[in-house]
């Protein structure tokens, strides 16, 4: 983050779930995309999903810069109690043509590199046409059918989701749980025990 700081700078940048500063989105596109992330809001409310387009320079600069952004955004419109370690940022770069996702740590155990990737490849034919709008839906889309099958997966074999989160008996492991829904473990002894 260091790093990160010393080339993006070290104040929070307050931004909103939905920021085009590269002004791809016309008027009636944007409340596509709004509505789609308030979907998404109220699929996975334990999570929070943000849109930001603009200039990032140098490509390779992406991946820095979106981490750095995630750490560093102050959502106007988020509620004040859902961490960025619960989010998953999108960011578009029409000048470079480059795109990322980046998501919180909370979301480790639900996401990966693959995730994301497959959801980029949904909207890359379209972002090549400069249909930024409807890449954007394919992506929050396939998202929603990955997030959807995690939960199912995590709600049959929950305990293979908790390991990767945290090596058990950390400080803090049944506030990130029960963030992310699981009741189950709260609900064990042992592992309130573990939690104090």
């Amino acid at each position: 983050m260091a790093d990160a700081d010393a080339r993006f700078g070290r104040e929070d940048v307050v931004m909103r779930l939905l920021t085009d500063q590269a002004g791809i989105f016309r008027h009636g596109e944007r409340g596509r995309v709004e509505r789609a992330l308030e979907r998404m809001a109220l699929r996975f409310p334990q999570l929070f999903v943000a849109v930001f387009t603009g200039s990032h320079g140098e490509v390779s600069r992406l991946r820095q810069f979106g981490f750095w952004l995630l750490n560093r955004a102050a959502f106007e419109d988020l509620a004040a109690d859902k961490p960025n370690e619960a989010g998953i940022l999108l960011t578009i770069d029409p000048e470079s043509k480059a795109a990322g996702i980046f998501f919180g740590y909370l979301l480790d155990p639900y996401l990966d590199e693959r995730d994301t990737f497959e959801c980029l490849s949904r909207a890359h034919a379209y972002w090549l046409e400069e249909l930024y709008t409807d890449g954007v839906l394919r992506v929050l889309a396939h998202l929603e059918v990955i997030l959807k099958k995690r939960s199912r997966q995590a709600r049959r074999d929950p305990e293979h989701f908790l390991r990767r989160v945290l090596p058990p008996g950390m400080p803090g492991d049944r506030l990130r749980e029960i963030r992310m829904g699981h009741r189950a473990l709260a609900d064990n002894p042992q592992n309130a025990e573990a939690g104090k």
